[in-house]
């Protein structure tokens, strides 16, 4: 068993930037967003910088002191506060704010709306409303004053200009009519306010629940653990642990950290980060995951990872690093919001020069001026994209499938091949040693097998070792390895020159097959049998025969992409005969065998040039220029930290069925960022021109901004419940080489 999200390769702090995550205070657009990214971005030792408006962050890359980044931002009107790696910024807080000053500014619009919409004449009613509206224009109101001086000292304007400017023109408007007698509508600007208010109330609501997977997944972490030292158990905080030291596990209760476990068996429940249904057995030897529920066995585990090197952390730090990146599409969005908000400015005064030069009286002139700069909200564009990326990838990671980086989302939705490799994707990658034949020598052929894979991490490999030690061979030292991907292994055992590896390398390699061991290895290839041939002496000394059964679910997920009119092939470094057996059992038309790491990467070129786009999902070394080379790659979690780095995706218990999760979920979060976008788009096109000439009053405006915005939340929103598509079962997924009667040893 191995449930724990590899973490990538050990590098030195001094050869990798730093990233860092900040919460954004001040910002209320998208404009918002873009100028702040621009100002990070031109600070010295800044190398990459990207502002999220969903979520409220920037984040950072680069070796830049904290303090100048927050001078700069704080010098443009914002604030920036660094936030703690691992642990999520929730908008909660910033929701409790938003609804305190909501509440107070609909208690009193409440009697203003009253008296001007009954009629309630004389001077009273007017001083009145005059009172009452001044605390709601200037002190709830006053966050859309301070942004829009902040912009305007900086000669920008941004959302808070237009609707400060709103606002004050008709509660000034109204001041003056007060004084000098005339119509005021001191309503208007009440009304306006509260509304903004309401929609900032539930935008940050709706920002909050969008952002909840991760703060879902960072509330997993055990609070404390049971630490053996010196025979005693003792209580000690996780943050104390430290990698070797002694865990016990209770039934019942949450793994720490990352360890291996040493006594006991049990089941281990790792459903909530690895999607996986039910609980796995787990027993000495096992490495488990810190998060995962502990079922009712005990047992005694030695921690492996701690801290910021669990593996939920590295889930958590995906997940993040991907709600901080920007989809392609994204850069349109940010170009048009940047000039937003100078064209409504425009189109505003020209509204008002128009209708005063057609002879309307100075108050309805600038009654639709007002509503031009407050329907105008370029808050709708700048939601569209990241929210449904953020939702879209909590969604992912509480399913098994870790996205990393927003642009999956676009490339997925071309994907119409998808490319298997087959031993640890389709298959378990648990082989077993199942013959030993041709050897003059089993015991002895068997030891400088099993030495010579001892050094390898291939599954073969510690097939080769696990059987060797079940028919009491233990491997002996090697000199001079080297792994071979694709094709084997070959190193010094006892002053001998051994080569390990598939027939075909051996014969490459000029190596002689003797007459009867060739035979034996078509014969059990053709049986679906994986066959290793051993060598020295330029002459092959016998062979290894093995089996890997399909992984469940791999019959199902081949299906379920015919399905969905995707091509299925397969590609491995394993013989034709095997490799065409486990294509037929799971129903996959297209094999490319025997291929090493750069014939799998130029099988995956040979399909783009012919016009398709491919998604490669491996595991190993061996697939990682595959991997790169695909148009997606998803690489299973159980594999190696070299194809995880290569991968754009990450499926974190290796069940091929998250390939189907993988790309429907992408799809799906596509489609709803091209539903906010086109709704965006056609709110603002109608909306503006309809203001302009007088078909909207600013009330009216007021809330169809804030619902605009609202509105593009709560569509992505619907992707928290989304559910992967149903797939078939299929006879015989679960059968394999084995259960076709394949002789034991």
């Amino acid at each position: 068993m191995n449930t724990a999200a590899p973490t990538g390769p050990d590098t030195a702090p001094t050869q990798q930037p730093i990233a860092r995550r900040y919460r954004v205070d001040g910002m209320h657009c998208a404009g918002c967003a873009g100028r702040i990214e621009r100002i990070l971005r031109e600070q010295p030792q800044v190398s990459s910088a990207s502002v999220n408006f969903a979520t409220g962050q920037a984040r950072v890359t680069g070796s830049a002191a904290d303090q100048a980044l927050r001078a700069a931002v704080d010098a443009a009107g914002y604030g920036l506060i660094p936030l703690q790696a691992g642990i999520p910024a929730s908008a909660a807080d910033e929701a409790v704010a938003a609804r305190r000053r909501f509440l107070l500014a609909a208690l009193l619009t409440l009697p203003v709306f009253a008296l001007a919409m009954l009629g309630v004449e004389g001077g009273w009613s007017r001083l009145a409303q005059a009172l009452l509206a001044t605390p709601i224009v200037l002190a709830c109101g006053a966050q859309f004053h301070r942004g829009a001086w902040a912009r305007a000292r900086h000669l920008e304007a941004n959302m808070d200009t237009l609707v400060s400017l709103g606002t004050l023109a008709a509660y000034g408007s109204s001041l003056w009519a007060l004084l000098a007698g005339g119509p005021v509508f001191f309503e208007s600007a009440a009304v306006i306010v509260s509304l903004i208010l309401l929609g900032r109330w539930l935008e940050a609501s709706a920002r909050s629940r969008a952002s909840q997977a991760v703060s879902q997944l960072a509330a997993l972490a055990a609070d404390d653990a049971c630490v053996l030292r010196d025979g005693r158990e003792q209580r000690v905080p996780v943050e104390a642990l430290a990698p070797g030291d002694l865990l016990v596990i209770r039934p019942g209760e949450k793994v720490p950290t990352d360890a291996r476990i040493e006594e006991g068996r049990s089941e281990i429940d790792a459903s909530t980060f690895t999607g996986e249904p039910l609980p796995t057995a787990c027993g000495p030897g096992d490495e488990i995951p810190g998060a995962a529920l502990n079922g009712r066995g005990r047992l005694v585990a030695r921690a492996t990872r701690v801290g910021d090197d669990t593996a939920l952390a590295h889930v958590l730090r995906l997940v993040e690093e991907t709600q901080a990146s920007k989809a392609p599409v994204q850069r349109l969005v940010d170009a048009i919001a940047g000039r937003f908000v100078p064209l409504v400015l425009a189109v505003a005064g020209l509204s008002l020069l128009g209708w005063l030069a057609a002879g309307a009286a100075g108050a309805e002139a600038l009654t639709r001026a007002i509503a031009v700069l407050v329907i105008a909200c370029p808050c709708a564009l700048g939601l569209a994209t990241p929210t449904a990326v953020t939702v879209g990838t909590g969604r992912g990671a509480e399913l098994g499938v870790l996205f990393k980086g927003a642009d999956v989302f676009e490339r997925s939705r071309h994907i119409d091949t998808v490319v298997f490799d087959k031993t640890g994707t389709l298959t378990r990658g648990e082989m077993t040693l199942v013959r030993v034949e041709g050897a003059d020598d089993p015991a002895l052929f068997l030891q400088r097998a099993a030495s010579l894979e001892a050094a390898s991490e291939h599954a073969i490999g510690r097939a080769v070792v696990s059987g060797a030690r079940e028919r009491g061979v233990s491997p002996v030292a090697v000199e001079a390895f080297e792994a071979v991907p694709g094709w084997g292994a070959r190193g010094r055992v006892v002053d001998e020159e051994v080569v390990l590896g598939s027939a075909r390398w051996l014969r490459e390699l000029n190596i002689r097959i003797p007459d009867a061991l060739r035979d034996s290895i078509e014969a059990l290839e053709a049986r679906g049998f994986t066959v290793v041939v051993g060598a020295w002496q330029a002459r092959a000394r016998g062979l290894l025969a093995l089996v890997d059964a399909p992984r469940e679910g791999a019959a199902a997920a081949v299906a379920a992409l015919h399905a969905m009119d995707v091509e299925v092939h397969l590609v491995t470094g394993d013989n034709p005969r095997a490799a065409r057996a486990l294509a037929d059992e799971l129903g996959v038309e297209r094999v490319v065998a025997e291929a090493r790491p750069d014939e799998k990467a130029a099988a995956v070129a040979a399909l783009q040039r012919r016009g398709r786009r491919v998604a490669f999902v491996g595991d190993g070394i061996n697939d990682a220029p595959a991997l790169g080379q695909a148009d997606l790659g998803l690489a299973v979690g159980t594999g190696t930290d070299v194809a995880i780095e290569s991968g754009g995706a990450v499926l974190v218990s290796g069940d091929p069925r998250l390939t189907l999760t993988a790309l429907s979920l992408a799809r799906r979060t596509y489609r709803t960022i091209g539903q906010n976008l086109f709704w965006a788009f056609v709110y603002n096109a109608a909306a503006i021109p309809l203001a302009a000439f007088g078909g909207l009053d600013p009330m009216v405006a007021a809330g169809a901004m804030a619902l605009s915005s609202v509105s593009v939340v709560s569509n992505s929103l619907r992707l928290r419940r989304w559910h992967p598509p149903t797939q078939r079962s299929v006879p015989g997924a679960l059968a394999g080489p084995g259960s076709r009667g394949a002789p034991a040893a």
